[in-house]
């Protein structure tokens, strides 16, 4: 596979302002969750963290002259083949979190205790049956999960790996710490939802290296992810 020309190939690296960018932007990512307004809700809010911190990544994206387009956010060539990658990566998300699943005891440190399924009506609201409140909520579910592909795969990921110089070693280290920043900002303890969460970033980051860093597939299996665990609320 012949790899894509990117802005990870193409930019000359500031070492200084990339990690001025990163310090910046990952101070406001978890500082802007300090903030939260109970009259508005748990998902009016998520948007609100999103929103801002994508502020902060089109800032610092402009001073270094780069569009959204360079990090991805464009056309596929091949619709059917950008539908294909995100059931590839659908499929290994499922694999890698049952693996964990089936291994997570046999770890050699403790997880927090994951109250993820008991905060899921205080977030979402009582969804049994009720199929009206989830088609009222799925389209903003969906624009977080793109604004999350954009930040942590687009923004955050590229951003590591200039940090680094643009090599083989950068690219490692920037797929394992997109990865471990996302599932940590989940749930900001080790839990076993943080390591799920984790393992999603991972999957997407691999995913976005390996076939040629287009964020279209990830958004899709992103959305539909996102899509299949408020059915499983609905059902």
């Amino acid at each position: 596979m012949t790899k894509d020309i990117t802005f990870s190939n193409l930019q000359p690296t500031n070492y200084k302002g990339f990690l001025f960018d990163l310090i910046i932007y990952v101070s406001v990512m978890f500082l802007i969750r300090e903030i939260y307004i109970p009259k508005v809700g748990f998902i009016a809010n998520g948007l609100f963290w999103s929103l801002t911190t994508l502020i902060v990544a089109s800032w610092r994206m402009k001073v270094r002259r780069v569009s959204w387009h360079d990090l991805g956010l464009t056309k596929p060539k091949n619709l059917w083949r950008a539908l294909g990658i995100s059931i590839i990566i659908l499929i290994s998300i499922m694999i890698s979190i049952i693996t964990f699943e089936i291994t997570k005891d046999q770890l050699p440190f403790s997880l927090a205790s994951d109250t993820s399924s008991e905060s899921a009506e205080s977030k979402f609201g009582n969804l049994k049956g009720n199929w009206l409140q989830f088609f009222i909520i799925i389209p903003f579910i969906w624009l977080e999960s793109m604004l999350e592909e954009l930040l942590d795969r687009g923004f955050l990921m590229n951003w590591i790996e200039k940090l680094f110089s643009s090599t083989t070693f950068a690219t490692v280290i920037a797929v394992i710490l997109q990865a471990f920043i996302f599932g940590f900002r989940h749930s900001n303890d080790l839990s076993e939802r943080s390591i799920t969460v984790g393992l999603i970033g991972l999957i997407m980051g691999i995913a976005y290296v390996k076939f040629g860093r287009n964020l279209w597939p990830l958004i899709i299996a992103h959305c539909i992810l996102n899509s299949m665990s408020m059915i499983e609320r609905v059902i």
